[in-house]
């Protein structure tokens, strides 16, 4: 069976689970794709470059990564620098609002 590939979800566009394209639809579509998650907590502390990102996110194939980033650039969540890619002003702000969960899910983990 051949793969379709999928658009970037982006707020404003039909996204999986939701015909509407609300933001919050979009984002959690994107967040929910296979290691889009791990790549951009591992952007959290600077750039890495491709392979470095790749070592660091374990057993991500090549392709996997790829598409995982043209989505999260296509989304302004990441971008291509000079050495190597990075989180966006977006992609900053998003792993901020995401801290509280981070918070609760350690608080959860402990009960």
């Amino acid at each position: 069976m051949k793969k379709i590939a999928q658009a970037t979800p982006l707020p404003g566009r039909k996204v999986r689970g939701s015909t509407t394209g609300k933001p919050i639809m979009a984002a959690l579509d994107l967040f929910g794709r296979r290691w889009t998650l791990r790549i951009l907590w591992e952007l959290r502390s600077g750039p890495l470059t491709f392979r470095a990102l790749q070592a660091a996110c374990g057993a991500i194939a090549p392709s996997v990564l790829n598409t995982r980033l043209a989505e999260l650039r296509e989304a302004a969540i990441v971008d291509a620098a000079d050495d190597g890619y990075a989180l966006t002003h977006h992609g900053t702000t998003l792993l901020d609002a995401l801290w509280p969960l981070i918070e609760w899910s350690e608080t959860w983990a402990k009960r």
